[in-house]
């Protein structure tokens, strides 16, 4: 079967890896995700293993859907009753972009009644009672054709367990898991974010080191499901714990907050990452370490929802200020959003990224090779 793994604009290329790593056949990445052959036991797999994905999709069937009648037949047509028990719910969401049929609302209506058309002719059903696990029915229309899915994943990925409440203005865990892969950190060196807020780089980090697969603490839609068995999900969640590594990390993170710095403890005990992570008040703009090597990744506060961008830019002058003093092979890298950044931080940077932090565009500044 067809998997599909949505991401984040700007992450496909890291989604694309991690799916090759875990010896997924025939990958293949376009704008915001990534595509492989798999099978059941590769939903599990995937859904435990990934870090920087949204979450992971079975592909049911794709068809030309010019019209309203186009897209019922293309989705009657499609073998609903080999996934969706009689019981099942299957509500409908999706979306449809430079397409004929554009009201998201219609075509939600007429994916939901052929799915149940189909359905309740195979159960023998007028009505069904849709009183059992759920089998989140996904549509994407792009330029006149028609994707149907089920998620298997149910909640997003980035929701890994670990983080019950948030500072402001969170970073998701799956854009975190991608700062750090970017900063090439593999556990071997120094790791610091000096803007940690409720840690979640800093846990990324200690994630990462271990070897984690970041889903072994929570559950999937399609562990409910009657056609996977849960063997699947165990043997999967056995293959990534026998992965994992044991070993001594210094990892940091520093927040000017002491209530984030606290948060930031308590979610590092639920990642169960707190043997390897420490996280102290501090001020960013007096940052300083002498080792040779290390990485830096963080999300400073841009001047747009947390404060003014004057204070932002005095902010970046001063940590621009600190990271100078750092010795010259330290890698860091800067989430921002502010258009001023570099002429605030004092330095133009080796290299840029675009990435999304939500549907904030952003750059990633990345300095040292």
């Amino acid at each position: 079967m067809t998997l599909t793994v949505p991401c984040l604009f700007g992450l496909e290329s890291l989604v694309a890896d991690e799916m090759k790593r875990l010896n997924l056949q025939e990958v293949r990445a376009e704008n915001g995700r990534v595509h492989c052959r798999g099978t059941l036991a590769d939903i599990a797999r995937l859904n435990i293993n990934l870090r920087c994905g949204a979450r992971v999709l079975m592909e049911l069937g794709s068809f030309p859907a010019g019209d309203f009648e186009a897209l019922f037949q293309g989705v009657y047509a499609l073998p609903w009753e080999d996934y969706i028990p009689k019981d099942g719910e299957f509500p409908v969401k999706g979306y449809s972009l430079n397409s004929g049929l554009h009201s998201v609302p219609a075509c939600q209506a007429i994916v939901k009644k052929a799915s149940a058309k189909r359905l309740g002719e195979k159960y023998g059903m007028a009505t069904l009672p849709e009183t059992g696990s759920r089998y989140q029915i996904q549509f994407a229309i792009v330029k006149d054709v028609a994707t149907l899915y089920l998620d298997t994943s149910g909640e997003g990925l980035y929701k890994r367990g670990y983080r019950a409440q948030g500072v402001v203005a969170p970073l998701r865990e799956t854009l975190a898991a991608a700062l750090v892969t970017l900063s090439r950190y593999r556990g071997k060196d120094p790791f610091c974010d000096p803007f940690c807020g409720s840690g979640t780089i800093p846990i990324e980090a200690a994630l990462i080191a271990k070897n984690r697969a970041p889903g072994l603490d929570r559950s999937f839609s399609a562990q409910r499901w009657k056609n996977m068995d849960g063997k699947l999900w165990l043997e999967a969640a056995d293959e990534a714990m026998d992965r994992e590594f044991h070993g001594s990390y210094d990892i940091w993170g520093g927040d000017i907050d002491p209530k984030a710095v606290e948060l930031a403890r308590h979610n590092a005990e639920l990642a169960g990452v707190e043997d390897c992570v420490r996280f102290e008040v501090a001020d960013a703009g007096k940052f300083h370490r002498d080792s040779e090597y290390g990485q830096l990744a963080t999300n400073p506060p841009y001047g747009e929802r947390l404060m003014e961008k004057s204070e932002a830019e005095a902010l970046y002058r001063m940590f621009g200020a600190a990271c100078r003093e750092l010795p010259p092979k330290w890698r860091v890298l800067v989430l921002s959003s502010h258009t001023e950044f570099e002429r605030s931080f004092g330095r133009q940077a080796n290299k840029k990224r675009k990435l999304y932090n939500g549907m904030l565009k952003c750059d990633l500044f990345m300095y040292g090779k």
